[in-house]
């Protein structure tokens, strides 16, 4: 006897109610490569059509007499902010660079009279390791950057005051040493601290773009939580961006204590400042993830630059340059605002 199924009707598909991800047409990815390209090196355009005015304005600025001026008295701020740089895109900040600076030149010039190599080791040691305690307070400490800096900026200019007798020291460099050339002998009219922070600049941009240790940069910078999941040495590249950084500013110290003969007490004020905002009209991100050596270094250039006119129109005093570094920074900050806006949306 045959057995008769019931005739059971087949569900009715549901409907796919999720939108469909349409891929980026040439019109979105050409806004995204815009504004990628305007967030690395739009500075770099700015800092062009200043130069092209002002060498209009002022024929004197045009003079290779003057760029080797501003390009020497930029090379210090440029070697400190390349530290910054790296710590930036890790997503911190170092607030003691200003302080480091000035204790390297200090070290530097004392330590002179015994030589070429002790003058430019003693401040490398020293800062390198305030820098070093820096990454592991906040690495392995887990504290976080801005107190840990602000800490060791008053700690590196106590230091500093103490071995000067608050200041009323000043430490000379021998006249005629090796050390006093280090930052006033020059290669083809050009100062050797400016190519020292080429060399320096040309090395830090092959190893952020071409290394695995620049790309754990970006990285730590992006998400610290997601790097360590990727199984990244996060704490060990903190460590080690901020040794760099104190090492850097130890070294632009020593530089400046050989320009200019002494160790000069006063230097390095505000350093910090000026080495962010240089970092972040370069284009890097105060968040971190996201930034490059050479947007850093037109920066440091456009600030030198802006300082320059302000010196070239006579009437103005340096305190117009914070007002106009300030007002750059302001509209590199809203700018990189609405470029990261513009990416997403595409």
């Amino acid at each position: 006897m045959n057995e008769t199924k019931p005739f059971t009707a087949a569900p009715a598909p549901v409907p796919d109610k999720t939108p469909a991800v349409r891929p980026a047409g040439p019109e979105s990815a050409g806004r995204l490569r815009v504004a990628e390209l305007l967030q690395r090196q739009g500075v770099l355009a700015v800092l062009l059509t200043v130069v092209i005015a002002a060498s209009f304005v002022y024929p004197t600025f045009a003079s290779l007499d003057n760029a080797r001026g501003v390009t020497i008295q930029a090379s210090f701020l440029a070697v400190v902010a390349l530290g910054m740089t790296l710590v930036i895109i890790t997503g911190g900040i170092d607030l003691s660079v200003g302080s480091v600076f000035a204790l390297g030149g200090v070290l530097a010039a004392w330590a002179s009279q015994y030589g070429f190599l002790a003058a430019l080791l003693l401040p490398l040691v020293v800062c390198g390791g305030i820098g070093l305690l820096n990454g592991l307070l906040i690495a392995r400490g887990n504290m976080a950057p801005f107190i840990v800096t602000l800490a060791t900026l008053l700690g590196a200019r106590g230091l500093l005051l103490a071995l000067t007798d608050e200041g009323a020291t000043t430490y000379l460099v021998p006249k005629d040493s090796a050390f006093g050339e280090l930052g006033q002998g020059s290669v083809w009219g050009f100062g050797y601290p400016i190519v020292i922070a080429l060399v320096l600049f040309g090395a830090g941009g092959l190893v952020l773009q071409r290394t695995s240790f620049g790309q754990t940069l970006f990285a730590v910078g992006g998400s610290s939580d997601a790097a360590t999941l990727m199984g990244l040495p996060v704490a060990r590249t903190k460590i080690l961006v901020y040794t760099l950084s104190g090492l850097l500013a130890g070294l632009a110290g020593a530089l400046n204590a050989a320009r200019l003969s002494s160790g000069v007490t006063i230097v390095g004020v505000g350093m910090e400042l000026d080495a962010i905002s240089a970092v972040v009209i370069g284009g890097t991100l105060l968040v971190g993830g996201a930034g490059s050596i050479s947007g850093t270094l037109w920066g440091v250039l456009l600030l030198a630059v802006i300082q320059n006119l302000i010196n070239q129109i006579g009437s103005l005093n340096s305190s117009y340059q914070s007002v106009v570094s300030g007002g750059f920074l302001i509209v590199v900050v809203v700018a990189q605002r609405y470029l990261a806006r513009s990416r997403r949306s595409t």
